[in-house]
């Protein structure tokens, strides 16, 4: 029983050992689990409201307030926490803006949004950092 138990011990010390390093550095090119969300308030005119955005510090990209929006002027306000990530927005009406992958901080992008939907991505992690809303 005893012999179990410390065969027990290891496996869940070297599963958590590697779990731990499943987040990573972003600058180590590691690719972890993503978590992407489009939560918050909605806009009632969509007259230069402020959506919050936000990339890294690890593969997470999220765009706050985007759901129930109408068409209209706003301003997305990108915390970029990442060099290795940046923040791409693109849809109707030929909206095509983005932060640059290894810049930092705080950007802010105007945008005109029409009906349709929306795309966000992290360029170089595409496939993984993304999301959608949609303009009614």
């Amino acid at each position: 029983m005893n012999r179990r138990r410390i065969v027990l011990a290891i496996l869940l010390s070297t599963l958590g050992v590697a779990l731990a390093g499943c987040g990573g550095d972003d600058d180590e090119g590691g690719e972890a689990a993503t978590t992407t969300e489009t939560s918050g308030g909605g806009a009632d005119d969509g007259g230069g409201t402020t959506l919050n955005g936000t990339v890294g510090p690890g593969f997470t990209i999220s765009l706050d307030g985007a759901e129930g929006l109408t068409a209209g002027d706003y301003t997305i306000v990108v915390d970029d926490k990442s060099a290795a990530h940046n923040f791409h927005l693109t849809g109707p009406g030929g909206v095509d803006v983005a932060t640059d992958v290894g810049e930092t901080g705080e950007e802010s992008l105007e945008v005109t949004l029409e009906a349709g939907e929306y795309r966000f991505i992290c360029d170089p992690h595409a496939s993984s950092m993304n999301g959608t809303f949609t303009v009614g």
